[in-house]
């Protein structure tokens, strides 16, 4: 099945550029666009598509905010939400990430990287990239911008546990991990759900953000 899409972005060159680009994906179907923040939470809850791109800076209401009411509930209703931005030190990123968007990318990163954070976000995954959203989370736990201590999990992790822990904080996808780690992708879902439960995780932004302000990320 096609996964649905809404792009919000209140600029018309980029929310036009944006619903062409994914428009032309296999696989994939804009179904609405918003030029603010207010229109796309509106239409969101009235298209009910199964991801939601929001730009950050919106006028009305912004992406985090967003992000935040359509994220509220946690019911398998809601979208996947995938941020976007024009930079890739925006302070804004780790309060959307916070408020529950399941990926970020820039408005630079290609028509390949787009599709594959949507359908990523579709399946109930996240696209780290390694190269921008690791390297964000990372600055922002040595500024101490996260504002609060990481929540420490009731049970402690296996060492096996911390090496998924820190591949996908560096980005690696489960397939890249298993070969990585010399495991059956299989195994490697079943820690991702066994951690996400253990650090009350929603998604695996989430697990990396924790794994930055606790410094498990690795190198």
């Amino acid at each position: 099945m096609s996964v649905r899409v809404m792009v919000a972005d209140d600029q018309e060159i980029v929310r036009t550029g944006l619903t062409m680009i994914l428009g032309a994906q296999p696989g994939i179907t804009v179904v609405g666009a918003a030029a603010d923040g207010h229109r796309a939470v509106e239409l969101a809850r009235s298209l009910r598509p199964d991801v939601c791109l929001l730009d950050i800076r919106m006028p009305g209401i912004d992406g985090i905010e967003a992000t935040r009411r359509l994220t509220a509930d946690g019911g398998s209703g809601c979208p996947a939400v995938v941020v976007i931005t024009t930079f890739d030190l925006d302070e804004y990123v780790h309060a959307a990430l916070k408020a529950g968007a399941r990926g970020f990318l820039l408005k630079d990163a290609g028509p390949e990287m787009l599709a594959q954070a949507v359908h990523a976000a579709a399946r109930g995954d996240a696209l780290i990239a390694p190269s921008v959203t690791a390297r964000l989370l990372a600055a922002f736990a040595r500024s101490g911008a996260a504002g609060r201590a990481p929540v420490q999990p009731l049970e402690a992790l296996t060492p096996r546990e911390e090496g998924v822990l820190a591949a996908v904080a560096r980005g690696r996808t489960n397939a890249e991990i298993a070969a990585e780690l010399h495991i059956s992708l299989s195994t490697v879902k079943t820690h991702v759900a066994r951690l996400m439960d253990k650090l009350g995780a929603r998604n695996r932004v989430e697990m990396a953000m924790w794994a930055y302000e606790t410094d498990r990320a690795g190198g």
